[in-house]
């Protein structure tokens, strides 16, 4: 039961942030951001708000800055929205997921090119031993 609250609430935390950060925030300091998970505590009284920033680092560190100073603002829309006793306190983390995309890309892209090479080197190779590894009598045997 109480999962189920965590996930409606988390997701309902997730729509009103997203909502507001698109009406604006009067910041300058406020990029291209992008609201990819919340997760809410057990008890309901915090919520991590993860987030992106298409951007260079220069661009995401100042909305790191406009989000922490807006943080009152939004828990309190939030808070007015949400229609719970208690309004859990929030709390903005970068979301390292392009990040780990790119490294991941990455790590692929050299896995097919070291697959590649390997199917290179085995185009023109030949067997170590006999092409028939396997013992067969010897005619000598048959005869005896």
């Amino acid at each position: 039961m109480a999962n189920e609250r965590q996930a409606r609430m988390a997701d309902r935390i997730r729509v009103l942030v997203a909502e507001r950060l698109e009406k604006g925030l009067r910041d300058p300091r406020l990029g291209f951001v992008t609201i990819t998970d919340v997760r809410v505590t057990g008890d309901l009284q915090h919520a991590s708000v993860f987030y992106t920033v298409y951007g260079s680092d220069e661009e995401r560190a100042d909305t790191a800055a406009a989000l922490k100073a807006a943080t009152g603002m939004i828990r309190s829309d939030v808070g007015k929205q949400l229609g719970v006793r208690l309004t859990p306190s929030l709390e903005f983390i970068p979301d390292a997921l392009p990040e780990t995309a790119g490294h991941i890309a990455d790590l692929l892209r050299e896995a097919q090119e070291r697959d590649a090479a390997v199917a290179g080197l085995a185009a023109g190779a030949a067997y170590a031993g006999d092409a028939d590894p396997y013992i067969k009598p010897r005619e000598d045997d048959d005869e005896a």
